[in-house]
């Protein structure tokens, strides 16, 4: 067979993921503990010829298909987790719980699903074997590291050789885009508290007042980012709160305490940024005589593309698609994911297939992790079939 043959299988199978993807949707989940997700996903896999294990410390599933033929190990993820929004769109399968599955990881859990029951129709001809990594708690709670801990790469026996993922988005329907090299990019948080003296709002004199210098910070670490990093290794850098507390308007605080997030795209910045945040944020508080608590805290590392890797995938979807649905992206994109644990211990590639409905018009699309985000299920066979097609090309080289 040739990984072409996986599309027209996948169309057969289409209506169960369906099913699946709109089941989950309507009963989405948070964090690392999805006992009603993590039920359903072991249902679509009952009676496939797979090992199954499940996790400890979250609500993961592992699942191993061994190929009749000898070979590498490969890796496919799909992430299972919803996130804390209220859903404001008319789907028939709406969610009603106050969390929605926002970001398509019920295509991506449904996909995966599908690429499992691919794989395993073809058991006879598959060399190798596959692990299928059914994750939660991507959204923030690091689920992948801790499957990591876990042992997911050795549930095959030995380790995967390559690890790939595919994530929707809007977009033109069916188009597939990666690159080699940087692709997401690293989160990291810092929290700053300037410790200072209040007082009577009259009277700043007899204060150590933090409120001007957190200003005065928030312009520094903007110099900071602009004045001390390659353009073309972007650093990101964006103040997302700034406290006083909730005294009385006439009061001058003792504290001010800031949060910023900051993207990175190479582990050269992180180290820039570890270093020189310190000093700046040092410097401006012993100006004003203030003291500064500082805590720098790396979530995810920056998600790298296995260029080798990339590019086998692009082109087993070429093969399997045309040219017209793969692109390669021109540039990484400054959001995080979890999947750069998985690609930090194995060489791989994260995938982005577009899933708007093609009847919406181009002002009418929202993006991942809004409200009236709609995704177009439609795709799951393709997506299903990309990931097998993949998986079965790789293993057999």
């Amino acid at each position: 067979m040739t990984p072409a043959d996986f599309t027209s299988d996948a169309q057969t199978i289409l209506p169960e993921l369906v099913e699946l993807r709109r089941a989950l949707h309507a009963d989405p989940e948070l964090g690392l503990d999805l006992p009603r997700t993590q039920q359903k996903v072991l249902d679509a896999l009952e009676g496939l010829p797979l090992k199954i294990t499940t996790g400890t410390r979250t609500s993961s599933v592992t699942a191993v298909l061994r190929g009749a033929l000898s070979g590498p190990t490969v890796l496919l993820r799909g992430d299972m987790d919803a996130l804390p929004i209220v859903e404001e769109t008319d789907l028939d399968f709406a969610s009603a719980n106050g969390n929605m599955h926002a970001c398509g990881h019920d295509l991506h859990t449904a996909g995966l699903v599908g690429a499992a029951k691919l794989l395993s129709a073809r058991q006879n001809e598959l060399h190798g074997s596959v692990i299928f990594m059914f994750q939660p708690g991507e959204e923030g709670h690091g689920g992948a590291k801790i499957m990591l801990e876990e042992g997911l790469l050795t549930a095959a026996g030995e380790p995967p050789v390559a690890a790939y993922a595919i994530h929707v988005g809007p977009g033109p329907r069916g188009l597939f885009a990666t690159r080699g090299g940087p692709v997401a990019a690293g989160s990291n948080q810092l929290t700053v508290k300037l410790q200072g003296r209040g007082g009577h709002g009259s009277q700043p004199h007899q204060t150590l007042d933090p409120v001007p210098a957190a200003a005065e910070l928030v312009l520094a670490l903007q110099s900071f980012v602009t004045r001390r990093f390659n353009a073309f290794d972007p650093v990101v850098l964006s103040i997302t709160r700034l406290s006083t507390g909730d005294g009385a308007i006439n009061v001058i605080p003792e504290s001010v305490e800031l949060t910023a997030t900051i993207r990175t795209m190479s582990h050269e910045s992180l180290a820039v940024l570890e270093e020189g945040l310190p000093r700046v944020i040092n410097g401006v508080a012993a100006a004003h005589e203030l003291t500064a608590d500082i805590s720098f805290e790396t979530l995810y590392p920056v998600t790298v593309n296995d260029p080798a890797e990339t590019e086998a995938a692009l082109e087993t979807m070429r093969e399997v698609y045309g040219e017209q649905r793969v692109a390669v992206m021109p540039s990484p994109m400054m959001g995080s994911e979890d999947f750069a644990f998985v690609l930090d211990e194995v060489p791989g590639t994260f995938i982005g297939l577009l899933t708007s409905p093609p009847e919406m018009k181009a002002e009418e699309i929202e993006w991942n992790h809004s409200p009236r985000v709609i995704f177009d299920d439609q795709i799951l066979g393709d997506q299903a079939a990309a990931l097998a097609a993949i998986a079965f090309k790789r293993t057999a080289s």
